[in-house]
């Protein structure tokens, strides 16, 4: 155990010196040619520069004119010049408007899209209304989302089943005769090979979700797989799980339970298994949201120890039932008694660290308590603490009302027949607890955490849209009268704030405005708003580049007088 936690240090200890990722999804940050903008020359590309490098064969990238028709003249590339920047080759352009539609995929998995136009001119004409694809799209497809929890599910019962095995339920052999932990070690074969198959399965049907491919078409999704981050980080999940799955096997093998010592070659494959377990542990976090959150360190050893824990306490009760259902009937009583005294202790210890690192992990990814009922994110991670929280409550009657009589069994042995049916019931209606429990967290893990704006929506003046928008707000005495039309995303809106303060209109004010996405973490925009007449401010783009709900942030310097902050919450529809 010493050595577990020493691992997860380092490895900690080792992320805190990379970069932390200043978003966690792929945001737009600019466009050549300048989104909603005429240029007078016709461009023989397009070059969408993002918040961090996206894999160009996932990248879907459309540039369409007014009819419909397809202006590309090849696949989009990365920018040898900037990792983060895709360029896709156009077709010789009329003078007109085009639209510019995109999606590609975060490092974490998540994919992500958006649009926006821009005209050819000198005499491009007014801009039509184009046909926008959907801006929206997520991970958490039933398809996905079950074969993520098969595979985590397996995963952490394999290496629980071998805590049990090798450390826990050892004594049982030595201290009961007749004894065989052979059925454990089944179980722990069971799951190891599920493990093994469910990851490359999951993989591949993510990489075809996220290629727009079929699952079959596996001479496309090999190569693809190596050219992703997401999918790199699962393949090399894979081999260090086959690393575990083979040291553990060796040290199973070379376990003489009946002895109270081991061998120096047991204790070398215990220490490798232990070891590769725990960098299996450690890589989907480092494929997932913990690698994109800050500080960066702290967000990976919060998912680690939580996916530890996790697996001792799920694998732990996985292996007391099929324990309880394979003793021998004379013996099971005595065997039980030794080892679920044992397992209690190591549950316990458990429970505690995944109570704390999920705390830690929530206050890291949850902005405002109201995230927990307003977000997807929230609801996911609400459903996941109820199951635990049920499981709780049947661990804390196992730990109060079966150890005990366990241990009084030696003196009163009519108890342990009755303790023995009690922990039967208990430990399976905990481990379905927790196996759903884990289903909560695959839905969890395949959605975007909530954006870290949504802290100062407590303070918004109104909630607007869907829809145009034309708001009277109030602030520090100034009046301001906000409007955004047509308020649709991925298209040229106009942002106009007209303040007065005492009936008569604010000449010269220094005033700008910040776009936010809440739905998820992306990077922010903000636009410097001209007087375009007395009192009256605007400007024109594409700021809402994606369906959903946005921060507006209007910051406003009045000429000699204490600056002030109004934000609106909008919703922006396609």
């Amino acid at each position: 155990m010493k050595r577990i936690v020493f691992i997860a240090l380092v490895a900690a200890a080792a992320s805190l010196t990379l970069p932390a990722a200043a978003w966690a999804h792929a945001a737009l940050l600019q466009t050549t040619p300048v989104a909603s903008r005429i240029v007078n020359t016709p461009p023989k590309q397009v070059l969408l520069r993002y918040s961090e490098p996206v894999e160009p064969r996932f990248a879907v990238v459309s540039v369409t004119n007014a009819a419909g028709e397809k202006q590309t003249a090849g696949a989009p590339s990365r920018s040898p010049a900037n990792a983060d920047t895709l360029v896709i080759p156009l077709k010789k352009l009329a003078e007109g408007w085009y639209l510019v539609y995109w999606r590609v995929i975060s490092v974490d998995g998540h994919p992500v899209r958006g649009a926006f136009t821009f005209a050819v001119g000198p005499n491009a004409g007014p801009a039509p209304q184009f046909v926008i694809p959907s801006t929206s799209e997520t991970a958490a497809t039933p398809r996905l989302v079950t074969a993520r929890w098969v595979a985590f599910l397996s995963l952490m019962a394999a290496i629980g089943l071998f805590i049990l095995r090798i450390v826990v339920a050892r004594p049982v052999v030595a201290r009961v005769p007749g004894t065989r932990l052979r059925s454990v070690t089944i179980a722990f074969g069971v799951a190891s090979s599920i493990a093994l198959l469910a990851i490359p399965v999951y993989l591949l049907l993510s990489t075809a979700e996220f290629a727009l491919r079929s699952f079959w078409s596996f001479g496309a999704l090999f190569p693809l797989i190596r050219v992703s981050a997401f999918g790199r980080s699962w393949r090399d999940l894979e081999l260090v799980l086959a690393l575990f799955v083979g040291a553990a096997a060796v040290a199973i093998w070379l376990d003489r339970p009946e002895r109270r010592q081991r061998s120096i070659a047991g204790v070398i494959a215990l220490v490798g298994a232990v070891g590769a377990a725990a960098a299996a542990l450690l890589v989907p976090g480092l494929a997932g949201h913990a690698a994109q959150t800050s500080p960066r360190g702290l967000s990976l050893a919060f998912d680690w120890f939580h996916l530890v824990a996790g697996s001792v306490w799920l694998g732990g009760l996985i292996g007391l039932v099929v324990l309880a259902a394979t003793l021998p009937p004379r013996r099971r009583v005595a065997g039980l008694a030794v080892c679920v005294p044992r397992f209690s202790n190591v549950a316990f210890a458990s429970v505690i660290v995944l109570i704390a690192a999920g705390t830690g992990s929530a206050v890291q990814h949850m902005p405002t308590l109201a995230s927990f009922w307003q977000t997807s994110y929230g609801k996911a991670l609400l459903v996941k603490i109820g199951l635990l929280a049920a499981a709780l409550l049947l661990a804390s009657v196992n730990l109060l009302r079966t150890v005990p009589r366990f241990k009084a069994s030696t003196a009163r042995p009519e108890l342990g027949v009755s303790a023995a049916s009690l922990l039967r019931r208990l430990v399976t209606g905990e481990s379905l607890l927790v196996t759903g429990a884990v289903l909560a967290a695959a839905v969890l893990t395949s959605l975007p955490p909530p954006s870290k704006a949504l802290a100062s929506v407590g303070g918004a003046r109104a909630h607007v849209g869907p829809g145009a928008v034309n708001k009277v707000v109030t602030q520090n005495g100034y009046k301001l009268a906000i409007r955004v039309s047509p308020n649709r995303a991925a298209v040229p809106n106009s942002f106009q704030v007209a303040i007065s303060r005492g009936g008569k209109p604010v000449r010269n004010a220094n005033v700008t405005v910040d776009f936010a996405m809440l739905d998820m973490e992306m990077g922010q925009q903000a636009y410097h708003l001209s007087e375009t007449a007395p009192g009256t401010y605007g400007h024109a783009a594409p700021a809402l580049v994606m369906v959903g709900h946005w921060g507006l942030s209007f910051q406003v310097e009045p000429p000699g007088q204490k600056p002030f902050t109004v934000l609106l919450v909008d919703k922006a529809n396609g």
